[in-house]
C-alpha cells in the first residue's frame, strides 16, 4: 500500500466525519426555524451529554440493577461543581478528566 493511499483514506474519513456535523449548521442558516423547534432542539446538547455521563458512570449487567462506578462517580463531583459555578463546558470536561486521572493514578 502506498502512502498516497492512506493519505486518502484519512482525508476521506475526516470528510465522512466532518460533513453529517457541519452540513445540519449550514443548512440551518438558511432557513428561519419555528419557535416550537428552535426550543426542542435547545434541549438535545444537554440531553445527549447526559446519556453519555450515565452510561459511563453506571454498570450496566444483564438480570441486573445498574450499579455506580466509584471512581467515575468520584470524578463527577468536581466536574459538577465547577459546572454550576462556571457554567463553561470546557471547564467542566477538563475538570472531569484530570479528576478520572487524579483517582486512577492513585
Amino acid at each position: 500500500m502506498s502512502n498516497s493511499y492512506y493519505l486518502m483514506t484519512i482525508f476521506g474519513c475526516a470528510l465522512v466525519t466532518w460533513l453529517p456535523r457541519v452540513l445540519p449548521f449550514v443548512l440551518t442558516k438558511a432557513v428561519t426555524l419555528p419557535k416550537i423547534l428552535e426550543n426542542f432542539l435547545s434541549y438535545l446538547p444537554m440531553t445527549i451529554l447526559t446519556a453519555l455521563l450515565l452510561q459511563s458512570i453506571l454498570n450496566f449487567q444483564p438480570g441486573h440493577f445498574p450499579t455506580f462506578r466509584l471512581p467515575e462517580v468520584l470524578a463527577c463531583i468536581p466536574a459538577l461543581i465547577v459546572g454550576i459555578r462556571t457554567n463553561d463546558l470546557m471547564k467542566i470536561v477538563l475538570t472531569g478528566i484530570l479528576g478520572i486521572a487524579l483517582l486512577r493514578c492513585f
